[in-house]
């Protein structure tokens, strides 16, 4: 057992090696087509999701925890890395901004959460702020552009 935690924690480590750069749209797609596979969602959740809406239970837990790992901004033994949440999801803030709202959004699962409830807290505290609504402006801009480019 104290091996695997040793190997964990030497993964989380080679993980957090500044080498990592932020996901492009086309890198994000497939990690959630490939967390979907993993997590399965009911239609209903699917839907709910593509409206940025996330209701706390497992599935969209399992599958948002999958997500953050695979985006390279989640470890299940550090949580968030909140230097790249900022550079990852900044938007058009200034980092300085984004890094700051992504440390008060970080916490060290002091109350021993499991991984998908703690990797929860932290996206649920993002959705709720400025970079937030940043996304669901860009996300809500997007589909806009789509429905123009069907009509």
């Amino acid at each position: 057992m104290l091996m695997y935690l040793i190997v964990a924690l030497a993964l989380c480590a080679v993980a957090h090696a500044d080498d990592w750069t932020p996901k492009t749209g086309e890198e994000i797609r497939k990690i959630r087509v490939d967390c979907l596979k993993e997590n399965p969602l009911s239609n209903d959740q699917i839907s709910q999701l593509k409206n940025l809406i996330f209701p706390n239970e497992p599935d969209v837990r399992q599958y948002l925890t999958c997500s953050a790992i695979k985006l390279g901004i989640f470890c299940d033994q550090q949580g968030y890395h909140a230097d790249r949440l900022a550079k990852q999801f900044k938007m058009d803030l200034f980092e300085e901004e984004a890094l700051q709202i992504a440390q008060s959004c970080v916490d060290d699962n002091a109350q021993k959460s499991p991984t998908d409830v703690w990797a929860f807290r932290g996206h649920q505290c993002m959705m709720a702020s400025k970079i937030g609504d940043k996304v669901r402006a860009f996300v809500k801009a997007k589909a806009e552009e789509a429905k123009k480019k069907a009509a």
